[in-house]
């Protein structure tokens, strides 16, 4: 039977055997007589033809053999003639033969189809048997009585050479067939009766070609088993083969000491690019495990030494390249051989160098700030986490910096997002050389950055770093050829006194943070428990803020504008007012602020907008009426559609509405600010510019916005009746200006009426303030405009009285749980200036107790801060009658004037 591997040099696929399907082949198919479209039965007869060109020869030399041996004998013993005629038949029998070797082995013969050559040998092999029929005839009639040794010796030839055909069915029944044929004629020579020669011949034809084809067929179906089988092998040893070559994994087998005997060949490249010669060293030689991994606590060593399979180990080269280093996991079991002893390991891995990168990618990405490089937020928590629980001594202090860049938006906004990620880069190689060894610096995000500093607590040398860091960051930065220059604030918190974990360490260097920039950016400030009470009265406040929106807490109080010309009532300025359940009236001064930081104005903006001109439109008198809109309103593109919708809700005229719009919406710009003024104009309502002179000191946005008035500042207003005053030139610079540019005028913060008669003759058109009448509410609107025709009444005095206390007291500021002792120097029923509060309680907004010679503490928030002295708001006006302004120790005596 021929193996499949003979079938691969005629070009016989293993996939295609392995995809032929075994059936029942007729007996000419079987023989390779007829052409057949079957690869596999092709390739059998391929593979027979080829055994038996390979066996042929020893047929010749085995017909050479038995000739030398019939004629040897026949020489000495038979006449001369019969041995000619012995020679003679001898030869047609070896010329036979040889002819059959000539078709086998020719060149042309071999480019036959199969089925061609197939024919030829059946009818060589036919004529094989009548070329020995006359040698076989005249040895048989001449050797008798004498001997068996010629016939014998042609026998054993003829038996060798039906042995020799046996590979090629069909020469061996042409040459069955040929002798067959011989039969008749040597009975009817030997005078032997043909009937049984015949029947001994026909059957014994019959069964030779029924065995020729239950052999073929059983060759073809044993071919099939086998060419399936080997295809399947072939196929895996070919998925093998990729997968070793292409994919992660590899394979690897011991033997019964644990020397290597097989080694994929990529890992033995790995090794060698390690310096490592893996071939017949021990696998416990070769690799080492990572002890870091979970579940390796037995060695390879062991495993080995036990006989016990293992898996997933993550394992590296021994001593290789630290810069070639790779990891691999490896699995691995013993092998038993069939009666049970063991013959070594074999195992399998697959590659981890990738994976494991990727996972310390994938790590230093979750540590570290992708654009700085520097550790981000969830590093910088961690290390702070882990530095406040490591106790080396009872003590360990902790620095903590929190950092905001000032200006930074501005270079965004200028120079583009990818002139601040450069800024940003580079202010991070700035903070690391200040910084050095000393600390870790972190990128939070945006412009925020933070400095761990550890075992640090000295106030002198934090604050001494700070400044340094604040110096160099100021410093101009080179960004594409432009200059930037930017700043730096920084809030300061030291643990354990302002905190023993994280989350409070990091909320009060936030709070210091809030009191850097509260003082005016550029500064640093160490963390105070005043900055949290400041901190919870703003979000308690907050929170206030929320239930006054939704209860309905606001109202609107509205306060006169006045012209100069008539003193007629030209409109009213609505101003938002909120009385608190349990605290009274807040001034807007203190909860606006709160609103703007915690992103209420919006709502609060809204509702005031609506209501002033619900109310505005039922006036009985066509007043305009004014309303304040926040730099933050200002800015949300949905402004002019609001604006809009409130106009046709309430029916209100547009020509009757004023928006009042401070100097800080131009930071912001310019062509945003100048679509969001063509867009409010475009609806036909009025836009006045408040608080001109205290804000954005730049003139030129006069040119572009489309204002209809300009309000003069109060703090210009107040004091310009004095003698030596400059105010007065300042008004009047202000209302020329207006004028040129064809704006209205309005004085805010008139409390006299001698002032009411120096700001007309300065040419300002309106007047507004207490003079008129403090703000009231909208039935008090109605009596006004109703009496007198519209005609505004003064209530203010004529003249002023000083409404300061000119006083130096000592006084106690109880923050918190802390009382500190200061000086007053002025005083006034709405508040006070003091000396000699440490820097670390002011906090602007923050709320504190002033307590004199043991009175009840009043309270009061932090306004302002300047040169050491800082001014305090009382939260409830003090009555006039109060101790404080009656019986002033020290005080001076005011100058009054009459009413």
């Amino acid at each position: 039977m021929i193996d499949p591997e003979t079938l691969q040099p005629f070009g016989i696929s293993s996939r295609s055997m392995s995809s032929a399907q075994s059936k029942r082949i007729p007996f000419l198919a079987a023989m390779g007589l007829v052409d057949d479209s079957d690869e596999l039965l092709v390739g059998l007869h391929l593979g027979r033809l080829k055994a038996l060109r390979g066996v042929w020869p020893l047929a010749i030399l085995q017909a050479l053999i038995a000739i030398s041996i019939l004629l040897g004998r026949s020489a000495a013993t038979d006449p001369r003639s019969l041995l000619t005629q012995k020679a003679m038949a001898s030869g047609v029998m070896l010329a036979a033969t040889l002819a059959f070797g000539l078709v086998l082995w020719c060149g042309p013969a071999r480019q036959w189809p199969v089925c061609r050559s197939k024919r030829w040998l059946t009818a060589m092999g036919l004529l094989l048997a009548l070329a020995t029929g006359p040698l076989l005839l005249i040895v048989s009639q001449s050797d008798h009585g004498d001997g068996w040794t010629a016939p014998l010796t042609i026998g054993c030839a003829m038996w060798a050479t039906a042995a020799m055909l046996s590979p090629e069915r069909g020469a061996l029944l042409g040459y069955s067939f040929g002798f067959a044929f011989l039969a008749p004629i040597a009975a009817l020579a030997w005078d032997v009766p043909l009937g049984p020669v015949l029947a001994a011949v026909i059957p014994s034809l019959v069964l030779l070609a029924l065995k020729a084809r239950r052999m073929g067929q059983m060759d073809y179906d044993a071919a099939h088993a086998r060419a399936r089988e080997f295809g399947e092998g072939q196929q895996a040893v070919k998925m093998i083969a990729e997968f070793e070559e292409h994919g992660t994994g590899w394979f690897w087998e011991t033997d019964r000491q644990g020397r290597l005997t097989y080694l994929s060949r990529k890992v033995a490249d790995d090794l060698a690019a390690a310096g490592i010669e893996s071939r017949g060293r021990l696998l416990v030689d070769l690799f080492q495990m990572d002890s870091t991994a979970p579940g390796t606590a037995r060695t390879l060593a062991f495993h080995m030494a036990s006989r016990t399979g293992f898996a997933d180990y993550t394992v590296c080269a021994i001593n290789g390249d630290p810069a070639a280093e790779r990891w691999w996991s490896i699995s691995g079991r013993p092998i038993v051989d069939g009666v049970g002893r063991f013959r070594g390991f074999i195992g399998s891995g697959s590659d981890l160098t990738e994976k494991r990168r990727s996972e310390a990618e994938i790590t230093r990405l979750a540590l570290f700030d992708s654009l700085t490089g520097l550790a981000n937020r969830q590093r910088m928590k961690l290390s702070l986490d882990k530095t406040l629980t490591q106790r080396v001594s009872p003590y360990r202090p902790t620095a903590l910096f929190l950092m905001d860049l000032d200006r930074f938006k501005a270079v965004n906004d200028t120079l583009g997002h990818q002139a601040g990620d450069l800024l940003l880069q580079q202010v991070a190689r700035r903070l690391e050389h200040v910084v050095g060894d000393v600390g870790l610096v972190g990128r939070l995000g945006g412009d925020e950055f933070q400095i761990l500093l550890p075992d640090i607590d000295a106030r002198e040398r934090l604050a001494s770093l700070a400044t340094e860091i604040i110096d160099t960051l100021s410093r101009p930065y080179d960004i594409q050829g432009n200059e930037v220059t930017i700043g730096c604030s920084i809030g300061i918190a030291i643990a354990p006194h302002d905190g023993e974990d994280s989350q409070t360490l990091i909320r009060n260097a936030d709070l210091g943070l809030y009191a850097a920039k509260g003082d005016g950016r550029g500064v640093h400030r160490f963390y105070a428990e005043a900055m949290l009470e400041g901190a919870r009265s703003r979000k308690q406040m907050e929170e206030d803020l929320r239930i006054a929106i939704a209860q309905g807490q606001f109202h609107l109080a509205y306060q006169p504008v006045v012209s100069t010309k008539d003193a007629m009532i030209v409109g009213y300025e609505a101003l938002l007012r909120w009385r608190h359940p349990t605290q009274g009236d807040i001034s807007p001064a203190q909860f606006v602020p709160v609103a703007e930081d915690s992103g209420l104005i919006e709502q609060i903006g809204e509702w005031v907008l609506r209501t002033a001109c619900a109310e505005a439109v039922r006036w009985p008198y066509p007043a305009r009426v004014a309303i304040n809109v926040s730099s933050i309103q200002f800015t949300k593109p949905h402004l002019p559609a609001l604006v809009a919708q409130a106009l046709a809700q309430s029916g209100l005229a547009p020509s009757r509405l004023e928006l009042e719009i401070t100097e800080s919406v131009f930071l912001r710009d310019d062509q945003e600010s100048q679509r969001q003024f063509t867009a409010l104009k475009a609806l036909g309502i009025r836009l006045a510019l408040d608080d001109f002179g205290t804000g954005y000191s730049s003139l030129g946005y006069l040119r572009h916005a489309p204002f209809d008035k300009i309000k003069i500042d109060q703090s210009f207003v107040r004091g310009a009746i004095r003698t030596g005053s400059r105010n007065a030139a300042i008004i009047r610079a202000i209302v020329t200006l207006a004028d040129t540019l064809g704006m209205e005028t309005t004085a805010e913060g008139v409390e006299l009426q001698d002032e009411i008669a120096l700001i007309r003759d300065l040419g300002c058109s309106h007047v507004q303030g207490f003079v008129y009448g403090k703000p009231a509410g909208s039935a008090e609107v109605h009596r006004m405009l109703n009496a007198n025709g519209g005609r505004a009444e003064l209530t203010g005095l004529k003249a002023t009285r000083r409404p300061r206390i000119k006083i130096l007291r000592i006084a106690q500021i109880l923050s918190g749980s802390a009382t500190i002792d200061v000086r007053i120097r002025d005083l006034s029923a709405t508040g006070v200036m003091i000396e000699g509060l440490p820097p670390a309680y002011i906090v602007c907004g923050a709320a504190v107790s002033v307590q004199i010679s043991g009175s009840k503490p009043i309270r009061a928030y932090i306004r302002w801060e300047r040169e050491g002295r800082v001014g305090l708001a009382f939260a409830t006006p003090l009555p006039d009658d109060h101790p404080w302004l009656e019986n002033p120790a020290s005080a001076e005596e005011p100058d009054r004037q009459s009413a």
